[in-house]
């Protein structure tokens, strides 16, 4: 079963339990390694994506 999506696809929040679930299973990653790009490149879905992509 999937997560729940986001309310905004464009912005990860890593407040809620429900987006890291759903970022982590879209991004196939983990939730340290979610937070630690948030945490390198802001909340911007577009960045975090570049960033684990590298």
């Amino acid at each position: 079963m999937l997560p729940t999506t986001p309310a905004d696809a464009t912005r990860i929040n890593i407040k809620s339990s429900n987006e890291i679930n759903y970022w982590c299973h879209t991004f196939r990653c983990t939730e340290t390694r979610l937070r630690n790009a948030v945490l390198a490149v802001g909340f911007l879905v577009a960045d975090v994506q570049t960033y684990l992509n590298r």
